[in-house]
């Protein structure tokens, strides 16, 4: 040990039996976990509860539209930091009607890497028991919405639900027709779709839907498509409040309030994604609509504000739970 090393430890150690002396100790070590990944949310008389899964980083390059600097530029006012891909919450939605236990989107589970696939720990976090649901609805059948689906041995993890998609996208990821004509780097995401949904087919719990049709009290199916060409959204309505639960209507809120002309290169129909997202937000923004988004910052709650330019996110506030408002 060298002279300087020595003298470091003899005077760390007299400033311990100093503080000690004086009735005082160091500080602890840091504690580098997390708070759980869930938020409780009231509509109405529903009981929602935001739950995270993660994050995944995605480039700004996969955003089109708008030239770099401008998208850059974005970013900055946002101090989003985006030289390794902007850091992109994945975001799933457990609502409690009252009469049914709804799961919007289940996360990635193991399909997209280590730093997602929380969705079913946050739901036990929550309170709740991934065996409680009974009814699975999601957005759309990309991994990051549906892996989660299953359980670490790829059994059912909601043996009680029953889960539902739209024929659009059942029609387009569930058939092996459209997997062998799709370019090789898609062909993955097909088969991870079949092989999360082959266990409730099985089982005789899987169930596609066409537009118009009821599923659940209070539930009622919002046709949103171009970035799958099933994509839905779904509007639960209790009492005078209204939460429309998006999926991937938005995958950048820093970029794409303000331009929502801005696609991006994973929308299968990138004009119609347009179009689609132009439409709703102007009808959740006059309507006054809450909005749980899939991709935007956790908890993913909050409006949509018209802006002079675009529109703003206005994310909710941190508080009680609350059903009169």
């Amino acid at each position: 040990m060298s002279h300087a090393s020595r003298l470091l430890r003899r005077g760390l150690a007299a400033a311990g039996l100093a503080l000690a002396a004086l009735g005082l100790q160091a500080a602890p070590a840091p504690v580098k976990t997390q708070v759980p990944g869930y938020y409780r949310y009231a509509n109405g008389d529903f009981e929602v509860t935001a739950l995270y899964d993660g994050y995944i980083d995605l480039g700004t390059s996969l955003l089109k539209g708008l030239r770099a600097p401008e998208i850059q530029s974005l970013l900055a006012r946002m101090f989003i930091e985006h030289s390794k891909g902007v850091q992109t919450a994945v975001n799933a939605y457990l609502v409690n009607t009252g009469e049914h236990l709804v799961l919007v989107d289940a996360g990635a589970a193991s399909c997209f890497g280590p730093s997602l696939g929380q969705v079913q720990d946050n739901i036990r976090a929550a309170g709740y028991k991934p065996e409680e649901i009974d009814t699975v609805l999601l957005t759309h059948l990309h991994p990051d919405h549906l892996c989660g689906v299953l359980d670490k041995s790829g059994q059912p993890a909601f043996p009680n639900a029953t889960l539902w998609a739209s024929q659009g996208d059942a029609d387009f990821w569930l058939s092996e027709k459209v997997a062998a004509a799709a370019a090789d780097d898609a062909k993955p995401f097909f088969r991870m779709a079949m092989d999360a949904v082959k266990p409730y087919q099985a089982a005789g719990h899987f169930m596609s839907f066409k537009p118009g049709e009821a599923l659940l009290p209070g539930v009622s199916v919002v046709p949103t498509p171009g970035h799958t060409p099933g994509h839905s959204s779904y509007l639960f309505s209790s009492g005078k409040q209204k939460l429309l639960l998006w999926g991937d209507i938005v995958h950048s809120h820093s970029v794409q309030f303000q331009h929502p002309e801005v696609s991006l290169e994973f929308d299968v129909d990138q004009k119609q994604a347009i179009a689609t997202r132009k439409a709703l937000f102007q009808q959740a923004a006059n309507a006054g609509w809450a909005i749980g988004g899939a991709h935007l910052p956790f908890p993913g709650l909050g409006h949509i504000r018209k802006d002079a330019k675009g529109y703003a996110w206005v994310p909710v506030e941190f508080g009680p739970i609350r059903s009169d408002r």
